[in-house]
């Protein structure tokens, strides 16, 4: 193997739909030979055998995109995983939260022999993980497996992005029919970070560079998985028996309260970023989401949107956090409220009846009492935040008759 850093290949880590249904999708038709690390092993095999795999477009008209330039290696190779590293034009990581830790290692020895092939070559990594604050995160981390003396504030760019493509749910057929095909829907904008970048951005369709990118990364959570939140929680007290996210939004009632928490929502992102955005752009933002919740092709379900209420319930996360931020600037805040209260009466469960063991322990929290929920899961005050929980009484009691 030549060691030569080449300007047309990136180095996906996560073989998985984020990786290639947006960025092996984006990075392909831009020209560039894409590589993926990943861990599962007959997924790589097969990527190696056929160089190519099907993006199919879930919308009213089904349409296949068929990329191409595409290999694999498996995530054990860690000598083909570091050559690959040091020789890409740029590297991206979508291996999901919990595996972010295990990649560490593989992008610090790619990085050192990188940096013995040429010591000025800058590497960007894009950061395709929905987190807060990921820059932080890779750069302490991998400062714990460099050595002390690499330069990594000068040498690595560490790119922040907000991932706003929903992937469809993809039946164990459709995995069995084609182990490499994966399902998107058309919306293909990746926003990231344009301060974040040592080398030259790459002139692609769909890169949506941005300067104030925790601005971006706050419209993500506040408006997109607000509005996600508040339609499955809203939906399930409407009709328990409803299966998809299209379901509740057909409802006008829900539809509505939904948008107008949504907006809600964006009188505090315009407080808080008010050279960012304006009402019409964030007006216009939630009717295309809105637009996209429905979309019958993507089969999204109440259960997997509203699931996971510890987390999605938490201090910083997409209801209260809001929450949080319009009582700093002393802004309404009675249809976010709504919504979370919705949020701590939802029992959904999935195709086998069960419900999620997090919300299992949810469940016993809740009958410990809503003080209790909102002190513990959400993170308030009940001296600072009094208003709140005579609020939050009133609108449970409301919602348990």
């Amino acid at each position: 193997m030549t060691e030569k850093i080449r300007q047309d290949k990136i180095v996906i880590f996560g073989a998985g739909k984020i990786g290639r249904s947006f960025i092996g999708q984006l990075f392909s038709r831009g020209g560039y030979e894409i590589v993926f690390v990943d861990v599962f092993k007959s997924l790589i095999d097969e990527l190696n055998i056929r160089g190519n795999y099907k993006v199919i477009i879930k919308s009213e008209q089904e349409e296949i995109l068929v990329i191409t330039n595409v290999r694999g290696v498996h995530v054990d190779d860690s000598e083909n995983v570091a050559f690959e590293v040091a020789t890409a034009d740029i590297v991206a990581v979508s291996v999901g939260l919990h595996g972010l830790k295990d990649i560490m290692p593989l992008l610090a020895k790619g990085l050192q022999q990188r940096f013995a092939i040429d010591k000025h070559s800058a590497l960007d990594i894009i950061i395709a993980e929905n987190m807060r604050n990921a820059d932080t995160f890779f750069r302490e981390e991998l400062g714990k497996v460099l050595p002390e003396d690499y330069p990594l504030e000068t040498l690595v760019g560490l790119v922040e992005t907000s991932i706003g493509k929903m992937v469809p749910i993809m039946l164990k057929k459709d995995m069995e029919e084609d182990i490499l095909q994966v399902f998107a829907e058309p919306y293909n904008t990746l926003i990231l970070d344009k301060k974040a970048f040592k080398n030259t951005i790459p002139q692609i369709d769909g890169l949506s560079p941005k300067v104030n990118m925790k601005a971006w990364v706050d419209r993500k959570l506040f408006i997109h998985n607000l509005g996600h939140a508040a339609t499955a929680y809203i939906g399930y007290l409407y009709n328990p028996g409803f299966i998809y996210l299209y379901e509740a939004l057909a409802v006008q009632d829900v539809h509505d309260l939904v948008r107008e928490t949504m907006e809600q929502s964006a009188d505090i992102l315009m407080q808080k970023y008010p050279e960012e955005f304006s009402k019409e752009d964030l007006t216009n933002h939630i009717t295309d989401l809105l637009e996209r919740f429905q979309n019958k092709a993507l089969g999204d379900t109440i259960y997997r949107v509203g699931c996971d209420l510890i987390r999605k319930l938490g201090p910083e996360d997409r209801l209260s956090g809001a929450i949080r931020a319009a009582i700093l600037y002393d802004l309404p805040y009675s249809k976010i409220l709504y919504s979370l209260l919705c949020g701590f009466h939802f029992r959904a469960f999935d195709e086998n009846s069960k419900m999620l063991p997090q919300d299992l322990e949810f469940v016993q929290f809740y009958k410990k009492g809503i003080e209790y929920v909102l002190t513990s899961i959400c993170g308030f005050d009940p001296v600072q935040d009094s208003h709140l929980y005579e609020n939050a009484r009133a609108i449970d009691e409301e919602l348990s008759i």
